[in-house]
């Protein structure tokens, strides 16, 4: 079972994470998630257990925990699904420049027929 810990201090290791779970049971890998750039922690990670049933007794005692000061997350990991991914494409409006309100050559194919640069580009 993949178990997510999260709340965990900055400078917990791996190998603090897994003898904690290991009271528990077997280990099969831990991996705290870190920054790419700083290679700083960013304070959560993941643990995974050979037996569901050793898992799930870990995620019992250890959630709610206090771990150098923090209370620690500790509940079953479960996967994104595929639509779950977000694009910074959505619900996004165009944006622009609009010319200003008293541009007289403001970009607008209808100067010459307006005053202020804004009639008739929408």
């Amino acid at each position: 079972m993949n178990i997510f810990v999260g709340s965990l201090p900055w400078s917990i290791e791996e190998a603090d994470l897994r003898e904690s779970f290991e009271v528990y049971g077997s280990v099969s890998s831990v991996k705290i998630i870190t920054d790419k750039f700083t290679g700083r922690s960013k304070g959560f990670g993941f643990v995974e257990m050979e037996s569901d049933e050793e898992a799930e007794k870990a995620i019992a005692e250890l959630n709610g925990a206090t771990v150098e000061g923090r209370t620690i997350v500790v509940n079953k990991s479960e996967p994104k699904p595929e639509g779950e991914r977000r694009s910074f494409s959505n619900n996004r409006s165009g944006g622009g420049y609009n010319g200003g309100g008293n541009s007289r050559g403001g970009g607008s194919y209808n100067d010459r027929n307006s005053g202020d640069g804004n009639r008739g580009r929408y």
